[in-house]
């Protein structure tokens, strides 16, 4: 019934002619890459160039590498997990295992780094035939001769530099908040101090109890703390907290 209507408007042959335009760029390339050399390559045997702060997979600088846990907890996909493996210096530490199958290649984990430990490498080619294989522990995760392009430097304008009117002095993220201490919660358990990786934390005497035995509360070097907040994390009585710096 609703064809009776379509008497009523012009036919314009030109709209329907648009399907032209494709077909003429499709053969205008052809002829193109027919007549000039082919605009693919013989892939594998012949490779783009890829520079070195491509982001393909994550990388590691196992000597750099502190154990702070940061890559793990900023990784969006959670494809990253702190594993104990053994070293010849320094025996049992935790370095990161990345589940490359998982990753997005994101760079997050190189960005949060505040030791450029994680990086970023060109490896892209990542194919494999079971999911255990697509596992990378600290040691497969290594990349040789790490360029300063591979390396993320995240850094951050605070507000109140950007009142102020100053624009040219960016901060490592790292450097802006710390950990903060509530004292009454604290029950001197020392746990903060222990799980430290940088040894920022330091127990200091702060008093005596009704039994006469000294109080002791973490004193945190701001010139040592990487802000992984691993004793936020692990304080049983929640007496740290992120003090933000703005």
């Amino acid at each position: 019934m609703a064809l009776k209507f379509l008497d009523k408007y012009p036919k314009n042959t030109a709209r329907h002619l648009w399907v032209l335009r494709p077909l003429y760029a499709t053969l205008k390339n052809m002829i193109r890459t027919t007549i000039h050399r082919p605009v693919t390559i013989m892939y594998p045997y012949e490779k783009e160039w890829i520079p070195d702060n491509y982001r393909g997979r994550p990388g590691l600088v196992f000597e750099k590498c502190l154990g702070c846990g940061i890559c793990e907890s900023m990784c969006p996909t959670t494809c990253i997990e702190m594993v104990e493996v053994d070293d010849e210096k320094l025996g049992k530490v935790r370095r990161p295992q990345v589940n490359v199958g998982r990753c997005m290649m994101c760079g997050y984990c190189a960005e949060y780094c505040p030791v450029n430990a994680m990086t970023v490498t060109p490896d892209y080619e990542l194919a494999a035939f079971t999911r255990e294989d697509l596992i990378f522990d600290p040691y497969r995760l290594k990349w040789e001769n790490v360029t300063q392009g591979m390396e993320v430097h995240l850094e951050e304008h605070l507000p109140s530099n950007l009142a102020k009117g100053i624009y040219d002095q960016p901060t490592a993220y790292f450097k802006v908040d710390r950990p903060k201490l509530i004292e009454d919660k604290c029950i001197s358990c020392a746990r903060c101090s222990k799980t430290c990786p940088v040894g920022a934390i330091e127990m200091v005497e702060v008093g005596v109890n009704e039994k006469g035995k000294p109080i002791k509360h973490p004193k945190v070097d701001d010139s040592k703390c990487v802000f992984c907040q691993q004793c936020i994390n692990i304080c049983p009585k929640s007496a740290l907290e992120i003090n933000e710096v703005l």
